[in-house]
């Protein structure tokens, strides 16, 4: 395919997307004639491959093929209702999957979905990542609060360390910080918290939270009394993510925090480093 066709069609599906409520979508009709085809009722054929697909792929049919109806002008100036689709990213690909791939577009388009199909994978991994990250980051704020509440408060640092081991210890149903350690494979000196997935950090994060804001509140004092606390409160976010079915030893570990951070940090410095140099390039073009 000689590339001023592949920048044209390129440029042809990227204006045929339309946008509602951050969700980016095409519509079968404008999508049957981006990709040649002459008559609804043999693309509708496709669409119904792409929808079993879909479905083989264990995803829900409705995420992704969403029915409607829209009027169009007939010669005479009456209007008149047809049916449309509307079509995720991930609809389109299956359609250009399951569509005549000895059509020029069809393999253009093969191509073109697969790839934004998976630029939006790599962002979702992204955000995720940021986000797992983020709340690492919280949680250490959160603790190091902690910590200085009840140090004022008669609890030292070795005391600090026994009531996060107890709070672990009611937080993930009986085992200590070293049981859960040698449970999911972490190194005896790193923190636990660097290799638990999001949503256990932010538990953690939560049951700190409620045990600072109820110290001050009831001006708890000394290492029993506000371990009791934090014990009772890691017990209740428990039983809050129980109702949803999650056990937190039970869930597998995610990739060291530290080597996320250097790995963000990496691809912070390649951004910045791309940036200066296009804009350097820019700027000897207006000279």
């Amino acid at each position: 395919m000689e590339k001023e066709i592949i920048i044209q069609l390129n440029k042809t599906f990227e204006e045929s997307a339309y946008t509602q409520n951050g969700v980016e979508y095409w519509l079968a009709r404008d999508l049957q004639k981006l990709l040649d085809y002459m008559e609804w009722r043999n693309f509708v054929l496709v669409i119904e491959k792409a929808r079993t697909a879909c479905l083989n792929s264990r995803q829900n049919i409705s995420d992704h093929f969403v029915d409607v109806n829209k009027m169009v002008k007939l010669g005479s100036g009456s209007e008149r209702k047809i049916d449309d689709v509307m079509l995720t990213r991930y609809a389109c690909y299956l359609i250009a999957q399951n569509g005549d791939s000895r059509k020029e577009q069809i393999a253009f388009a093969q191509s073109y979905f697969a790839i934004q199909t998976r630029k939006q994978e790599l962002l979702e991994e992204r955000i995720a990542l940021v986000e797992r990250l983020r709340a690492r980051e919280k949680l250490a704020d959160t603790e190091t609060e902690l910590s200085g509440i009840v140090y004022e408060r008669g609890v030292d640092g070795e005391g600090f360390a026994r009531l996060r081991s107890k709070g672990d210890h009611a937080l993930f149903g009986g085992y200590t910080t070293l049981e859960m350690k040698k449970k999911l494979g972490v190194p005896e000196k790193r923190p636990l918290a660097d290799f638990l997935p999001t949503i256990t950090i932010k538990a953690k994060d939560l049951a700190a939270e409620i045990t600072s804001f109820n110290t001050k509140k009831n001006n708890l004092r000394g290492e029993q009394a506000i371990t009791g606390e934090h014990i009772r409160n890691n017990k209740d976010v428990r039983e809050l993510l129980g109702k949803s079915n999650i056990k937190p030893e039970a869930l597998p570990p995610e990739e060291d925090i530290k080597k996320l951070q250097r790995s963000l940090q990496s691809e912070g410095k390649k951004i910045a480093k791309n940036a200066k140099l296009i804009n350097n390039y820019n700027g000897k073009e207006k000279q």
